[in-house]
C-alpha cells in the first residue's frame, strides 16, 4: 500500500516524535518531571515544535534517494549510499557554512531554513567533513570508524518507505539501510539498527500488519542478512528484550526503558523506541511520549517511534496538535509525497521483465558489447528504459539500441558514460 498518508504519516510522525523530545533532550529524568510534571512533557515547547538534526538528516536521506538510480549487483545496492553521501554533505554544509552554499547536490541545502544548527552528532560531522575534504564515505566493508551511536538509526526511515511495493526485496533494502548508517557510524551496532527500522517502515507501509509482527519480522531478516557479525546476538537479544518488556503489563513506561538504556547508540534507540511502539501503537501520543520522558537521547528515540508509529497509523490519525506549528510541517510532507511519486517507480516497472533469457541482453552481449556482465548489462538497460520521455519496453528499447548500434559500441570503446549513452539513444 504506497500510500501518500503512510509516507506522511511516518515522516510527520517521526518529526513529531524529534521535535517533542528535542525540548528535554540534555535534560535528566529529575529535571524533566520537575519541569513538566508527574507525565512529563506532553506538547511542544513553548507551542512550537523544532525540529533537531534527526529530522534535518532524515529529510536528506529523502533527498538523497531522490537523486539516485537503483544500480545494484548480487542484491546489494551501490549506487544509493553515493547519492546519499552527496546529499549528507550538503548537510554538513548547512551545518558549517553560511547560506548560501556555493554549491549544492540537492535543494534543501538552498533553503535558508535548514542553516539551524540543532545540536548535530560529532560523528556525523567528523564523517561528512572526511567525506568533504576526500571524497571518502564509510560503507559495511570499509568502516569509516568504530561508532555505535544513533546518528545512523535515526535518519533511515525514508529507505523502508520509498522501497516498499517495488520489485527489490526486503533483504536488499535492508542492507541499503544498514549501508546508509554505516556512510557515518561504522560499529555494527551503529549500522544494523537501520536495517531494522528499514525493515519495519517498509513492512508497515505495504502491509496490513502490526508493529510486533514487523518487528519479529526484522529480526528474523536480520539474522540471514548478517549472519556472521560479532554484536549480532547482542543487537537481537536486546530486541527480544524490547519486545518482552512491551507484553509484561507490570513494568512502567519508564521502568522499560531504564532497562533498555538511554538510547544514546544505535541498538538502545531502536529498543527503547520498538518497546514504545509495540506497547502504544494505536496512540500516537502515548507512544511518542513514553519515548521522550526519560534522561536520554529523547529526541532520537522519540523520533524513531513516531516514524514507526506513524508509518502504522497514517498522517490523518496522528493528532493535531503535533502537526500544527511543527517547523517545516509542509517541507517534509512535499518530501513524503516526492519520495511515494518518484519516477523510479517506472523502473522499478521493469525490474522482472530485464532478465538473462530476455532476448535483449542476448543482442547486448554479443552483438553491441562483448564480455558485458548480466549485472552491467542491467545497469545500462534500466537507465535505456527510463531516460526516455516515457515508458519503454524492451521490445522499444531493442529497437531503439538496433538502430544505434555504431553509437553504443562507439560509446564503450570511448569509454562514454551509460547515461550519457541512455540519452543519446531515446534522443530520437
Amino acid at each position: 500500500m504506497r500510500t501518500l498518508d503512510k509516507f506522511k504519516g511516518c515522516l510527520i510522525g517521526g518529526a513529531a516524535g524529534d521535535a517533542l523530545g528535542y525540548a528535554v533532550e540534555f535534560l535528566s529524568e529529575d529535571e524533566i518531571f520537575g519541569k513538566y510534571g508527574p507525565a512529563g512533557i506532553a506538547s511542544y515547547d513553548a507551542g512550537r515544535g523544532r525540529i533537531s538534526d534527526d529530522t534535518q538528516l532524515t529529510m536528506f536521506t529523502s533527498a538523497g534517494l531522490l537523486l539516485g538510480t537503483p544500480e545494484y549487483s548480487s542484491g546489494v545496492f551501490e549506487g544509493y549510499p553515493h547519492f546519499l553521501a552527496m546529499a549528507y554533505e550538503d548537510w554538513y554544509g548547512t551545518q558549517t557554512e553560511s547560506y548560501p552554499l556555493k554549491s549544492t547536490s540537492v535543494k534543501l541545502a538552498a533553503m535558508p531554513e535548514m542553516f539551524s544548527r540543532r545540536a548535530p552528532g560529532n560523528t556525523c560531522l567528523s564523517s561528512l567533513e572526511h567525506y568533504h575534504r576526500f571524497h571518502e564515505y564509510g560503507s559495511i566493508r570499509d568502516r569509516i570508524n568504530h561508532s555505535k551511536g544513533c546518528g545512523g538509526v535515526m535518519r533511515c526511515a525514508p529507505v523502508g518507505l520509498y522501497f516498499c511495493d517495488s520489485p527489490f526485496t526486503i533483504e536488499q533494502s535492508d542492507r541499503l539501510g544498514a549501508e546508509s548508517a554505516a556512510i557515518t557510524h561504522g560499529h555494527s551496532l551503529g549500522f544494523m539498527p537501520a536495517a531494522l527500522l528499514a525493515h519495519i517502515v517498509r513492512r508497515l507501509a505495504e502491509d496490513d500488519t502490526s508493529i510486533l509482527n514487523a518487528v519479529e519480522d526484522a529480526v528474523d531478516t536480520l539474522k540471514r542478512i548478517y549472519p556472521s557479525i560479532f554484536h549480532l546476538p547482542h543487537l537481537v537479544s536486546r530486541m527480544q528484550k524490547a519486545v518482552s518488556l512491551a507484553g509484561d503489563a507490570g513494568v512502567e513506561d519508564l521502568a522499560g526503558i531504564r532497562q533498555l538504556g538511554k538510547g544514546f547508540t544505535g541498538d538502545e534507540a531502536i529498543a527503547i523506541a520498538v518497546f514504545c511502539a509495540i506497547r502504544h501503537g494505536d496512540d500516537f501520543d502515548a507512544a511518542i511520549r513514553a519515548a521522550v520522558n526519560h534522561g536520554g537521547d529523547s529526541d532520537s528515540t522519540g523520533a524513531i517511534c513516531g516514524n514507526i508509529v506513524g508509518a502504522k497509523i497514517g498522517y490523518d490519525a496522528i493528532p493535531a496538535k503535533y502537526k500544527t506549528d511543527l517547523e517545516l510541517h509542509d517541507t517534509i510532507c512535499a518530501l513524503a509525497e516526492n519520495l511515494r511519486d518518484d519516477k523510479n517507480t517506472v523502473l522499478w516497472t521493469y525490474a522482472h521483465d530485464v532478465d538473462p533469457s530476455c532476448d535483449l541482453f542476448e543482442r547486448y552481449r554479443t552483438d553491441f558489447v562483448e564480455g558485458q556482465t548480466f549485472a552491467e548489462y542491467q545497469r545500462d538497460v534500466r537507465k535505456f528504459l527510463t531516460t526516455a520521455a516515457g515508458p519503454l519496453t524492451p521490445d522499444a528499447a531493442l529497437d531503439l539500441m538496433e538502430k544505434q548500434a555504431n553509437l553504443i559500441r562507439e560509446a564503450f570503446d570511448e569509454k562514454i558514460p551509460a547515461h550519457t549513452l541512455a540519452v543519446e539513444i531515446t534522443r530520437e
